[in-house]
């Protein structure tokens, strides 16, 4: 496995940042909550194995209180759940990320509003 550094060193950030205030967030305990041995969890923190499936990273995320798709991102996965939004409408939302590629977050923000005002509208 090629691991991820950066992944590794972020999860390890946040639940030592967790276990200075809940004693629950020791290596082998986190791993317990999120379903994975200890030793992969330490090797993972270390950037020796890849992060884990995308399900685990979001329990992982929740249980620290961050999110989802943040570490996801940095773990270079994608929720399943976009994955089959995108797979629904395959020659369309395709297109609509690329054009919205390269907006500010100000402009996403907007564009989101925007387009649950027009659902709700016809919903």
């Amino acid at each position: 496995m090629a691991g991820n550094k950066a992944f590794g060193d972020r999860v390890r950030e946040l639940r030592e940042a967790k276990l200075r205030t809940d004693p629950r967030f020791t290596l082998r305990q986190f791993a317990k909550m999120v379903d994975v041995s200890p030793t992969f969890l330490s090797k993972m923190e270390r950037g020796e194995f890849d992060p884990p499936k995308p399900e685990k990273i979001m329990k992982m995320a929740d249980l620290l209180g961050v999110d989802a798709d943040e570490l996801l991102a940095l773990a270079g996965r994608v929720d399943p759940e976009l994955e089959e939004i995108i797979r629904e409408k395959p020659s369309v939302l395709p297109d609509l990320l690329r054009t919205v590629r390269g907006m500010s977050d100000e402009q996403l923000r907007k564009l989101a509003r925007q387009a649950e005002q027009a659902r709700k509208k016809e919903g």
